[in-house]
């Protein structure tokens, strides 16, 4: 399953390594900000975020843990979801999208806890990324599945 998602996230044409950082920041920018809609992160939350950015979006652990040091530190900074979702909706695919909702889905549920500005933040962007209520509902129990295992 994991080499599936890493397939899917997988990019065929080389990058520079500055666009790679970009797109991880990116990433990681918009997991500290599902996690953080609650007003506090858990150590549960950023352990899904770095496993989910090393083994489903295939990134360097060394890069996500610099990356991730240096968006905890701004996380009071965020940006606004159009910066993230415009990028998203330009380059990621259906399928891409889905998938990083149901991880956002994860990262929010790692805590135990579902906060009611986390769930009105991933139905904003579910809509802002062109998602189905159908596929985020799924996504959504897709992850809330794993998290009961």
């Amino acid at each position: 399953m994991l080499n599936i998602l890493n397939n899917i996230f997988k990019n065929n044409n080389p990058k520079q390594n500055n666009e790679d950082i970009t797109n991880l920041e990116l990433l990681c920018g918009l997991m500290i900000e599902a996690a953080n809609t609650d007003g506090q992160i858990d150590n549960s939350e950023l352990d899904k975020i770095k496993m989910s950015l090393i083994n489903i979006f295939g990134e360097n652990e060394k890069d996500v843990d610099l990356v991730l040091d240096g968006a905890l530190k701004n996380k009071n900074n965020s940006k606004s979801l159009h910066y993230y979702t415009s990028f998203i909706n330009k380059n990621f695919t259906d399928n891409k999208k889905i998938l990083l909702i149901e991880t956002l889905w994860e990262i929010i549920l790692s805590d135990g806890n579902i906060h009611d500005y986390e769930s009105n933040l991933l139905r904003r962007l579910s809509g802002l990324l062109y998602i189905s209520d159908v596929n985020s509902g799924n996504a959504r129990k897709r992850a809330l599945d794993r998290c009961l295992k």
